[in-house]
């Protein structure tokens, strides 16, 4: 019995563990929850869609397993997968890889939210947070299952997923979603490129730290983003000046193409996804190489070449007619050129205090990554709509990057070297003066509206040459020095009190030697005294 009391009084109470394992951030299974949840309603919105629009359609081809077949198939043409339609006319199968731009942002959005929560956990952003690797490994796990199951469940339908694009695709956006979250989660840090060396194979490890080490890549990127950035607004201009220059055009294409309400709406609908494309496809426009409009038809400002019997589509009216290019054709390549001078501007910024080759470094390598991301959209944006002739369709990725870099080294360099001139000439040198102009209050008995504008400024005068900059407090030379100037004063402070005390110790020394010969005196003078007195004594008085 006193055994089992001794185990019992050393058994810790429940509420503790309880409250261990309440507060104990989450693992892996609420990642992989996280996960499948975000690809539920990725799903589930586009069933949704897609069921809504089947209800209201007059002479819906099939049955409501048809539109679920159709929605996850539409569900994975949003991650970049390739749809294949089996039941043609001719029998072939045919490819429809052109992925409307918008419908990516819902997939990529809910990755990116799952990641985060899976981060913070249940305690929310002020508990602690879970592991990079575990959320992010649970979240991606979680949404690839769901993937596979959809993708499966598709390739039951009429538009069949592609199993290799499903495959390159599905888990390239998964990856790249839930790791933009997790680093937002944790405040998006910059780590060292040491981090990053160790993957790197030892040829590349050098380029990597010189251009970390200079503050290239931060820059560049920076500059490429906005340059890529104007260059799709640009493309995005030019498609709603040709949509309206053709607007009879597409508003017929728009009526011919359905009848009832629900399919207009679907058609607008599809129109609107297709927006971010167009707007690329435009910017294809604008660099030189264009895009193609079926195999071997291409369109671009030299020659529009598009391919006979295209189907009416209302975005498909704003292609130019076909012949020769005209001067309105040609001034197009206005928006490259703006993209090129806005990397200028971006880099030139940064320059100011830095040598000429390092904006010219920059320049090219933003050049580098504005072409690999120009070629990237290109590439996302078009894809084969069919077989035969229309197995290509939209821009060529690998020309657009090309001409996309052309356009930034041609423009930006020569544009970022004079910007940094002009920059170093304006700003303010050590040595030099400016032209300087001060208001102050006005004087007692002067009345503002005489000044003009309420104060008296100065006159302008020239102001005094800065003097050289001076080496600041916490300097090392400046520290040396005031530790000496302090151990100086500090040894001649001693001095001065030696000197003292020794001054101090002779007078006492003085005194005490003088006070003892005044004490011997007077006991002389005293023993004197008394021997006199002793003497008159003995002596007999003589009358």
């Amino acid at each position: 019995m006193t055994v089992v009391t001794q185990m019992t009084a050393r058994r810790p109470s429940p509420s503790p563990l309880l409250g261990r394992m309440r507060h104990r951030p989450p693992g892996l299974g609420a990642s992989l929850l996280t996960g499948v949840l975000a690809a539920g309603l990725g799903l589930a919105s586009s069933a949704v869609l897609v069921i809504v629009l089947w209800i209201s359609s007059p002479y819906p081809d099939s049955g409501p397993g048809g539109a679920l077949h159709v929605a996850a198939a539409l569900w994975l043409l949003a991650h970049g997968a390739e749809l294949v339609r089996a039941d043609t006319l001719s029998g072939v199968p045919a490819p429809v890889g052109v992925t409307p731009l918008l419908l990516p942002v819902l997939p990529v959005w809910l990755l990116h939210r799952a990641a985060r929560d899976a981060v913070y956990g249940a305690a929310g952003e002020d508990g602690p947070l879970v592991g990079v690797r575990t959320a992010w490994a649970g979240v991606v796990a979680g949404y690839l299952a769901v993937g596979l199951a959809a993708a499966v469940y598709a390739a039951q339908g009429a538009l069949r997923p592609s199993w290799l694009w499903t495959a390159v695709c599905l888990p390239a956006v998964a990856v790249g979603a839930a790791g933009w979250g997790v680093w937002a989660a944790y405040g998006c840090p910059r780590g060292p490129a040491g981090r990053v060396l160790p993957v790197l194979p030892r040829w590349a490890r050098r380029p990597v730290l010189a251009v970390s080490g200079q503050g290239w890549a931060e820059a560049a990127v920076r500059a490429a983003a906005a340059g890529v950035a104007v260059l799709v607004g640009g493309g995005a201009v030019l498609v709603a000046a040709s949509s309206l220059w053709h607007l009879g055009a597409a508003q017929e294409a728009f009526l011919r193409l359905t009848e009832g309400w629900s399919g207009r709406f679907a058609v607008l609908l599809l129109c609107l996804a297709l927006v971010p494309n167009a707007a690329v496809w435009g910017a294809a426009y604008a660099l030189g190489p264009g895009f193609v409009l079926g195999v071997g038809h291409v369109v671009g400002p030299p020659a529009s070449d598009p391919a006979p019997l295209l189907p009416p589509f209302p975005l498909l009216a704003a292609v130019p007619e076909a012949g020769p290019g005209g001067p309105w054709n040609w001034a197009a390549g206005v928006v490259p050129v703006m993209a090129g001078a806005t990397v200028a501007v971006f880099v030139a910024r940064g320059a100011v205090g830095r040598s000429r080759w390092w904006a010219v470094g920059v320049v090219l390598l933003a050049a580098v990554v504005g072409g690999v991301l120009t070629a990237l959209l290109g590439a996302w944006a078009g894809g084969p709509m069919g077989a035969g002739s229309l197995a290509g369709f939209g821009p060529v990725g690998w020309q657009v990057g090309l001409a996309a870099s052309a356009w930034v080294v041609s423009v930006g360099v020569p544009l970022v070297l004079g910007a940094r001139w002009w920059l170093r000439r304006k700003a303010p040198t050590a040595g030099g003066g400016g032209t300087v102009r001060v208001p102050v209050p006005a004087p007692s008995g002067v009345r503002p509206e005489e000044t003009g504008f309420g104060c008296e400024p100065y006159d302008v005068t020239r102001a005094e040459p800065v003097e050289a900059a001076q080496p600041v407090w916490y300097a090392d030379e400046v520290r040396e020095a005031r530790w000496a100037a302090l151990r100086q004063a500090g040894a001649e402070e001693g001095e001065r009190q030696g000197g003292e005390k020794e001054e101090a110790r002779a007078k006492g020394k003085a005194g005490r030697t003088g006070k003892a010969e005044e004490r011997k005196k007077a006991e002389k003078g005293k023993k004197a005294e008394k021997g006199a007195e002793g003497g008159g004594e003995g002596k007999p008085d003589p009358r």
